[in-house]
């Protein structure tokens, strides 16, 4: 499945992979990015996790659309299911 992160232009390491240094070098150049996305993104326990997913890439979309500074991207990263997948006899 496909999995979208926002991050910036400047940081070097990769939020899904890297998290704790990405989110350091985030935090230590004031960005937050982790704190944006929390208050823009429309998520909730009672929504599956395709939707939250959406949600998320929906406020992602909306904060490089709407970025002055041309500060954040949004990184699309194909992750692999661990869970076995179910068979439809």
């Amino acid at each position: 499945m496909v999995r979208c992160f926002l991050t910036t232009v400047d940081n070097p390491y990769s939020p899904y992979n890297q998290f704790e240094d990405w989110y350091r070098f985030d935090t230590d150049k004031g960005y937050n990015s982790s704190g944006l996305l929390m208050r823009m993104a429309y998520t909730s326990d009672q929504l599956t996790d395709a939707e939250n997913a959406y949600e998320i890439e929906q406020a992602i979309d909306q904060i490089v659309g709407n970025d002055p500074l041309n500060i954040y991207k949004k990184l699309k990263i194909n992750i692999e299911d661990d869970a076995p997948e179910e068979q439809i006899a």
